[in-house]
């Protein structure tokens, strides 16, 4: 009977609709069983492509459908589809799903925070890009709530990992650079003594007795 009801209530829709359907119902059952059908099945690619291009009749993708109502369970199965793009832009507000999220969140009771926090967060581990100005030049973070000190942390903390990736080096790299540096240390200071002998031994080439004399005194000097 239930599988009857499924039926009736997908017949007529088009794939992209109930693609729509699932993102803005937080259905991933109705994702999983689209994702399964003939021709989608263990097909990345096509899964990939019809996943990134479908869109409503405003233009949202289904990402952007699914942040602005704050469905975690789906957006997390969205993101774990090989080649699913984490910043497209919609047509309105030139927003990307993560503007989309953040204006969810703002809307809101503060008892949910904690949770939409948590939605932000994994969306930007999985790539998206707090730095995306929308059609107002307005980023993520200058979307966010201002009484919602929490979510700007979350999103400065990738900004400032965004800035600084590859300015860190491993502790490997550090050892390896020490042991480089020892190693040439201790050639020259190996090497130095010796070099000073020839040069003391190049040094002198006259014959005069009063000459060898001062040289041999400013030998004894460097010396100590």
């Amino acid at each position: 009977m239930a599988n009857r009801q499924k039926e009736e209530e997908h017949e007529g829709a088009s794939t992209g609709e109930l693609l729509i359907e699932a993102c803005r119902r937080n259905n991933t059952d109705l994702l999983t069983e689209i994702l399964s059908a003939p021709g989608l099945r263990d097909n990345e690619d096509a899964i990939a492509e019809l996943l990134n291009k479908t869109t409503t009749v405003l233009g949202n993708h289904l990402y952007h459908e699914a942040a602005s109502q704050g469905n975690y369970a789906i957006i997390d199965m969205l993101l774990d589809q090989p080649g699913f793009e984490c910043d497209p832009v919609n047509r309105t507000e030139g927003d990307t799903p993560l503007h989309s999220a953040i204006r969810w969140i703002n809307s809101e009771p503060p008892e949910q925070r904690e949770f939409g926090n948590a939605l932000v967060e994994m969306m930007l581990e999985a790539g998206s890009n707090p730095r995306i100005r929308n059609k107002g030049g307005l980023t993520p973070l200058q979307l966010v709530d201002p009484r919602n000190e929490g979510l700007k942390e979350v999103i400065r903390k990738h900004e400032y990992a965004a800035l600084n990736a590859g300015d860190f080096v491993s502790a490997d790299e550090v050892q390896r650079g020490k042991a480089m540096a020892a190693t040439a240390m201790a050639a020259f200071a190996s090497a130095g003594p010796q070099k000073d002998e020839d040069e003391d031994e190049d040094e002198f080439s006259g014959s005069d007795e009063e000459e060898r004399a001062e040289w041999e005194r400013q030998r004894k000097a460097r010396r100590g």
